[in-house]
Order: structure tokens, then sequence, then C-alpha cells
């Protein structure tokens, strides 16, 4: 089956400067998901991610090719033993209540991030160990040895701006970012709709005076409003959908290259729904990897589309790791493995979302693993809520995802580490942790992955986490919405989009 665009990496860097754009009305874009909350530094869905690529800025942002660019810093520039990050800020960004963005406003951000007793950027951004106001528009970071992932995490959640004013809110949490886009109205699980924000520094590159986000977990629902015009694009298209979309003359396809995984997680010591054989004995965890036939997953479910994965890392990455190759299906093995563990049947708990793609692929490793021994009982859940349920520790298992980050230590540290805030298996490893530490602290990329190799080693023993494939993001977008780059990271940045009437 060809594709429209296949893997597409555009060249247009973030940031080149384009032409004024004629406004054109609204934007509707659907989701997979219904974001959670709202609050760059306690939300963790994907969804929500795409959301803040048009409502909030950040300090820097990354281009197509995945090289840093300049965002709400104009500049920046480690010391010469990198304890020390001095960034040049912007002198004519607002915040959407009005308030100036300046070097006071990062440093009450970055400190917020990393004391907010639920904040998920935390251990992202830990090496900061103080921020200094320079002057109004310089402002730099101090750490205690130098850090190899922060700029990629800078590049994310972890430099995204919002209003110091903002912080105090009480009740349903309102996001006040920088964003081409600002807030206006959310209903939860149907829409959220954010207005142009006519002071912003960029205006004039954003064409549209609205964007309004639906969530539709049913792939196929998405598609047919996609189709008859109630939307103007979608992302993640369930991958069976693909030949539909190729025939219909009035969508284009665009399928971006992953940074993430999507993967099986195990309830390793997470409160007492961790206490079954699944949770407690590795040997039964490796028979559940065995049991699967993840080039079976990517076929039926992904439709060529996503490619198997062994790790968190895709094969696109420098940091793939060629000695951990894709497990291939192995039922005798498998039942040798409980049968050492003196078990006969396994029952679990499969945690899903409740989309198309994720009920597809719960029911087709239910299938698979029976065979071996597992009794898979299959919950699923809206998206949000579910994982709320994994913080919480009340869940077995669960098939979710990573997006991916820039950097190897965004893909693993906050999920594998034993204070990582992403790390809903509670599973701790010191050699590990040591590891991972010591691949924050070296610059040099064979010596970062040969850390990250020997970590991978011990985690392909301990499989806390089962992945599954690395999910290539098909975009939809209707043939008269011109002007989309596709990125790695599988944002969507509206800067230079258009619609036709």
């Amino acid at each position: 089956m060809s594709l429209k665009k296949t893997l597409l990496v555009a060249a247009l860097l973030a940031g080149t400067a384009v032409p004024a754009l004629a406004q054109s009305s609204t934007l509707r874009i659907g989701l997979a998901e219904d974001p959670d909350l709202l609050d760059p530094h306690r939300s963790r869905t994907f969804v929500g991610r795409i959301v803040y690529a048009s409502l909030c800025d950040r300090l820097i942002d990354i281009s197509p090719e995945l090289e840093f660019v300049p965002a709400l810093a104009t500049d920046w520039e480690w010391s010469e033993d990198g304890t020390q990050l001095t960034f040049n800020l912007r002198q004519d960004a607002l915040f959407h209540d009005g308030t100036p963005f300046n070097a006071e406003a990062v440093k009450a951000n970055v400190e917020r991030a990393l004391t907010l007793p639920d904040s998920l950027v935390r251990t992202d951004i830990s090496a900061i160990r103080s921020v200094e106001v320079v002057d109004e528009f310089t402002v730099r970071f101090q750490l205690d040895e130098p850090n190899a992932p922060l700029l990629a995490q800078i590049s994310d959640r972890g430099g995204i701006m919002m209003s110091p004013a903002s912080f105090e809110q009480e009740g349903s949490w309102t996001p006040v970012c920088s964003g081409p886009y600002k807030y206006e109205t959310r209903v939860q699980n149907d829409r959220i709709v954010l207005s142009k924000f006519e002071d912003h520094y960029a205006a004039d590159e954003y064409a549209f005076d609205q964007v309004i986000f639906l969530p539709i977990p049913d792939g196929t629902v998405r598609l047919a409003n996609l189709q008859s015009g109630d939307l103007d694009m979608l992302e993640r298209m369930t991958p069976s959908d693909a030949q539909t979309v190729e025939g219909d003359a009035n969508l284009e396809l665009v399928v971006a290259p992953t940074l993430g995984y999507q993967a099986i997680r195990i309830n390793t010591d997470n409160g007492p729904r961790s206490e079954n054989p699944l949770g407690q004995d590795p040997r039964v965890r490796k028979a559940l990897q065995l049991a699967l036939d993840k080039s079976i997953i990517t076929q039926v479910v992904g439709n060529n589309i996503w490619e198997p994965a062994q790790q968190p890392f895709p094969p696109t990455s420098p940091y793939h790791a060629e000695e951990f190759p894709v497990t291939t299906r192995d039922v005798a093995a498998a039942r040798a493995l409980l049968d050492e563990a003196g078990l006969d049947r396994v029952p679990f708990e499969l945690t899903i979302a409740t989309s198309t793609q994720a009920g597809q692929l719960g029911e087709l490793v239910q299938a698979m693993v029976a065979e071996a021994g597992f009794d898979v009982t299959l919950r699923p859940m809206e998206f949000a809520s579910l994982l709320a349920e994994m913080q919480g520790g009340n869940f077995q298992a669960t098939a979710s995802g990573w997006s991916g980050r820039v950097d190897p230590d965004g893909n693993t540290y906050s999920h594998l580490a034993c204070d990582g805030a992403n790390n809903d298996s509670r599973y701790c490893n010191e050699e590990v942790d040591r590891l991972f530490t010591e691949a924050r602290q070296v610059s040099d990329p064979a010596e970062r992955k040969a850390l990250y190799d020997e970590a991978q080693a011990i985690l392909q023993e301990d499989l806390p986490i089962i992945y599954t494939y690395h999910q290539n993001s098909p975009f939809v977008l209707r043939a008269n919405v011109e002007g989309f780059t596709p990125y790695p990271d599988n944002l969507i940045r509206l800067r230079g989009m258009t619609k036709a009437d």
C-alpha cells in the first residue's frame, strides 16, 4: 500500500520567517483522547501536549530535524564546566493575562515545577539547583553537575512558561500561557476551544481565529467527521483506515516518524494490586512477552505502519541497541517459564483506553497469550482516568505508551528510575538508577549509549515494561488544509498553516 506521505520530515525550520497570513476562521482538530488537567507541570497525556503546542510557548523548541531552536529564549550558553546555563529572553512576549514575560517569570515557573507536590516534570529538570535572575531578560540555571538531557527537557513541558499570576487559582484550573492561542472554554470529553492571541509576538504567522480540539476516541467516528467536513484534521488515524483515506481525494495522509513507544506496563510494587505472579515474578513477565507476536500486532492492528519494539528507543534513534532484537513468539518457551514458576494459568487484568485502536490491541493480546496460559480480562477506561488509576496503583497491567522525547533520558528516567515521576510500576533497581544518573552527566553519545545498553540488559531481565511497538503517527488532513509540517515529537504546530474556503 502506498502512502501519500510516509515518514515525512520537512526541511522547514521552526522559527523561519513566513509572510503574514490571511485569517481563515476556525480549525477543528480531532484527538484520539481527551487531555487530562491542562497544567504543564501536572499533566501527562500526549493529547495535552498537542494542545500546549498552540496554547503555551516554551523557552526553546525543536526543528523537524530535532535541532534546538529559539522560542521564548533568543539564545543560550553553557558555562565551560557545564554547571551554568544562561538564557537571553525575548523582550516582546506577553502572557494571555497581559502580564509580561521576563526572567522573574522563568524563575517562578521552574521553581513551581521543582516544588509542586504533584509535579510530573520535577525529575526531568531536577538537575537545576537554583534559578538566578541576572537582569530583566536574562536568567541563569545553576546545576550541581553537568546534565546532558536538560536542553531536551526544556524544549518540552519542562520549559513551558505560564503566567505566575495564575498559579494561585482555586477550583478548576485554567491555563494562562503566552502561546499564539489563548484558552476560552472546555467541556470535558467534548471540546477545548482556543482563540487567537492578537498580542503574540508572531501573531501574523498564525492564520486561524479559533482552534477547537475535539476528543473522539472511536477512530471510525473520528474519520467520518473528517470526511463530512466537521473536522479539518485528525491525529493518530486508526491504521486499518489507511486504505479508505488513500481512496478519498478530499483527504491527505501524512505519517510522521516517532520518538516513542507503546508498551504493556506491569505493576511491580505500586500497592496491593502488584501482589500477583505477574507483578512479582520476572519469569511470568518473560513468559507474557514470549506469548506475544509483536510482528502480528503491527500487521493486524498497525496495518504495517508501526514497527515492533523491544526497547524504549526506536530504530531511528542513535541509542537503539541492536543486541536486543525483537522477541519472536514462542508459546512452548512461555509455557516452560510458567511451569518453572509453578503456575498453570495466570489470570490478570489489562487496562486499556476506550479508543478503537486500544480495543483492537487488547483483544489481540488477550487471544495471543491465552494459548500460553494467561487469562486476560480487559478493563476499558477513558484515557485520563486510566492514567489516574495507574498513578494510584489501581492496575495490574496497562497497555499505554509514551510519545517520546528528543533525548534518551526522556524515554527512560521518568518511567524506570526509583524516583521517576511517571514510574507507575514503582519498579526500582539501584544499578539501573546509577546507570541512568551517570548517563545524565556525560555528553559523549558513545559513552552515553554504553550506559543505556547496560541498563537495558538489566531491564530486559526484569521487564517492568514490555515494549510492543513504535507507533509512527498517521495524521489525516482535508485537502484544503495546507502548510502542515510533521515533527518527530508528533505535535501539531499551527505556524504557517492555512485553510482554503
